[in-house]
């Protein structure tokens, strides 16, 4: 039996309780992911999940694919992180590539976190509507309920 893992199938009093050490920025689920197959989870008991919270929508990779496991295996021989103050191999051919097929894209930031990436965009609009002569045209319509990052910016 293949059970989906979706926050909103849990009822409330189903979520685990809140650890002492722990931030308690999550709900989190009486779940304990163990090992990765595919778009599957498996728990410490063997029931295997079909995981559509995809690292919370940062790392949908899936789990354990052999070619990207093979890369990861070689990039973390070389390197694990590099700050993107440097020039960094493939980094320029990338961002080449995701505005060739964006078509409307002039530049590309690479972002860790969708938080930062929200961020961004509200300082381009920003700025875009600043330069056309309408710096009060600064509100963003977003939805209440949603997730949309934690910098100080996206939580409002």
């Amino acid at each position: 039996m293949i059970f989906i893992a979706v926050p909103l199938v849990f009822p409330y009093q189903e979520y685990m309780a809140q650890s002492d050490d722990v931030l308690p920025v999550y709900n989190r689920l009486p779940l304990k992911p163990k090992r990765g197959e595919g778009v599957y989870f498996f728990t410490e008991n063997g029931q295997k999940y079909m995981d559509f919270t995809a690292g919370i929508g940062v790392l949908a990779l899936g789990y354990s694919h052999p070619k990207l496991v093979q890369v990861m295996r070689e990039q973390a021989d070389q390197l694990w992180h590099v700050s993107n103050q440097f020039e960094i191999d493939g980094l320029d051919e990338l961002a080449a590539t995701l505005r060739s097929v964006s078509k409307f894209a002039d530049k590309v930031f690479i972002a860790n976190s969708g938080g930062e990436a929200n961020e961004l965009a509200l300082k381009m609009m920003r700025k875009y509507q600043h330069g056309v002569g309408h710096p009060e045209r600064h509100r963003v319509i977003s939805f209440e309920g949603c997730f949309h990052g934690r910098t100080l910016a996206t939580i409002f």
